[in-house]
């Protein structure tokens, strides 16, 4: 049974990720990866360690992503499923809201797989894999 103290640590990592997106922070938002980190994005692009990743978002914060928000399960409850006693899988659900509603889809919400682990006692993301939610045939998610 996972130790309350890893659970809170886990979600204070994914309200971080969600608050350093909502303020812009692509320096914060990589600082939640592990320095290798794998992060493959919803139309598919790979990216690789944390400081191409806070970099990309950052590029992105400044553009087209500039002044949008991340709603997100995450920041209201995860569920970790444990791995072992310092690796655990989240599946967290969120949506990013644009900062011009006239330009926001109502198709964006995705689901993301992350793997955290705990070195030196921090919890970080070492593998994030993001993708937009779709219907099971017969009408189910």
């Amino acid at each position: 049974m996972a130790a309350q103290e890893d659970l809170k640590a886990i979600q204070l990592l994914f309200n971080k990720l969600g608050e350093s997106w909502n303020r812009g922070d692509g320096g914060a938002y990589g600082e939640c990866f592990m320095e290798d980190a794998d992060y493959v994005t919803f139309a598919g692009q790979h990216l690789k360690g944390s400081k191409q990743i806070a970099e990309v978002h950052q590029w992105l914060f400044d553009k087209m992503l500039k002044g949008s928000t991340m709603v997100s399960s995450a920041a209201s409850s995860i569920e970790p499923r444990f791995i072992s006693p310092d690796v655990a899988i989240v599946h967290a659900i969120g949506e990013v809201r644009l900062a011009q509603p006239s330009q926001d889809h109502n198709e964006r919400e995705s689901i993301n797989t992350n793997v955290v682990v705990k070195q030196n006692g921090e919890w970080k993301i070492t593998a994030f894999h993001n993708c937009r939610i779709q219907d099971i045939p017969g009408g189910k998610r």
